[in-house]
């Protein structure tokens, strides 16, 4: 039984995946685990109150795991609660949420939006990144953050194109902005992400990401593929994606852009609607 099928009330048995793990105690004083469970199709709080100290050895952070329990309602919100489990013989980072719209088609978009750089230069240097089948093939898999806008697998490459389509079009409603500086930097305003995070369930940072994250190895994997660029258009460049988080460090037009496109693309994935 998949996570989006869950009701209350129900007996559930299904194999997903510990995206999180804390030991803590009730009130009391006795010992439950914390668990957030997650598959394909979303992610659900679990609790274990029973058997603790047994099932607490069977599994760790990151496992896929076979859970038997019941579906309760806590706080308006559905809960597992976990009778018990085993761990599954199944690659955990299969187990995640999966990108809201077709993946395919955002790959193709990608591809479109870089074949409209016409700048000789940038378009040579985002055609490093999307000509590289290792880069594609994680930027197909990653979120755009590890909890919060763009959650799940794919969620960096539809954060991407969203961002590349705003600015697109911002770009044609004011034409004294540079569409190809401002399209080419937001293609690779988050490439970061691809050498910070570590693959599925938990996408947690790799050894990089934790000590430089993702805007200064960002920054890193444009110079290693810069090759040939003319030092002002490289600049400005890296200026955009470096500053992609700080409107008040922007310089430029189009750097200012890449921060409002940035941020209206995260605020509109996770803002409520009602």
């Amino acid at each position: 039984m998949t996570i989006a099928e869950l009701a209350e009330d129900r007996v559930v048995e299904g194999t997903y995946a510990v995206a999180r793990k804390q030991r803590l105690r009730t009130r009391g004083g006795s010992p439950y685990l914390a668990l957030e469970l997650v598959d394909s199709s979303g992610r659900i709080d679990a609790r274990v109150w029973s058997d603790v100290d047994l099932l607490d050895k069977r599994f760790r952070e990151g496992d896929a795991v076979h859970v038997l329990g019941r579906v309760e309602r806590f706080r308006d919100r559905l809960q597992l609660e976990v009778r018990t489990l085993e761990p599954a013989e199944t690659d955990p980072a299969t187990l995640v949420p999966e990108a809201r719209r077709d993946v395919e088609e955002l790959d193709g978009f990608f591809e479109f939006l870089a074949s409209e750089i016409a700048h000789p230069e940038l378009r040579a240097l985002v055609g490093r990144f999307s000509g590289d089948a290792e880069l594609r093939a994680r930027l197909r898999v990653l979120p755009a953050t590890p909890d919060a806008h763009h959650s799940y697998s794919g969620g960096l490459l539809e954060h991407t194109v969203a961002v590349s389509t705003i600015c697109r079009d911002t770009a044609q409603l004011h034409q004294r902005l540079r569409s190809d500086l401002l399209v080419a930097a937001a293609l690779l305003h988050d490439m970061g992400r691809l050498r910070e995070l570590d693959r599925g369930p938990l996408f947690l940072p790799t050894d990089q990401g934790k000590l430089l994250g993702h805007v200064h190895l960002g920054l890193r994997l444009i110079e290693e593929r810069a090759v040939g660029m003319s030092g002002d258009v490289l600049a400005e460049l890296l200026h955009a994606v470096a500053v992609h988080h700080d409107p008040r460090a922007a310089r430029t037009a189009e750097a200012a852009v890449l921060y409002h496109a940035n941020q209206l693309d995260a605020v509109a994935a996770t803002r409520p609607t009602d």
